[in-house]
């Protein structure tokens, strides 16, 4: 399974975040530490806001701040919410779907499979065991 680089960057966002859950990070310090456009990561801090993983507050002294403790973030979780747009195969697709081995299609229950077992491995572990700090902060 590959990994969209926008839920690549919300763990990113994540561990950094977790390394210094007390303090609120912007989204331009973050853009310039990870080199990437501010704009690409304002949504993922949006999205990662709106599913709960993140507070965001606006002017001086705002940022963003972890919602919870790192020990309550699983990251299987973080990974399907982030992932939730992105069929794994065009058949997954709610909408688009063409295969035309769809009606027998005996691969399908498979991958399904295989995608909810990659999200639980993932479940075992939580944000506080992958908490990033930089050496020179």
């Amino acid at each position: 399974m590959r990994l969209t680089s926008f839920t690549d960057f919300g763990l990113r966002v994540l561990m950094r975040m977790a390394g210094a859950p007390e303090r609120p990070f912007t989204t331009a310090e973050l853009a310039d530490e990870f080199h990437i456009s501010r704009n690409h990561l304002a949504k993922v801090i949006s999205a990662l806001a709106s599913a709960g993983y993140l507070e965001t507050r606006r002017g001086g002294g705002g940022g963003a701040i972890l919602a919870r403790s790192a020990g309550h973030i699983r990251l299987g979780d973080v990974v399907a919410d982030l992932e939730a747009d992105q069929a794994l195969v065009e058949c997954f697709a709610a909408v688009g779907n063409t295969c035309t081995l769809t009606p027998r299609c005996r691969l399908k229950a498979r991958l399904a499979h295989a995608e909810a077992a990659f999200i639980a491995d993932l479940n075992q572990a939580t944000l506080a065991d992958c908490v990033y700090r930089p050496e020179n902060p």
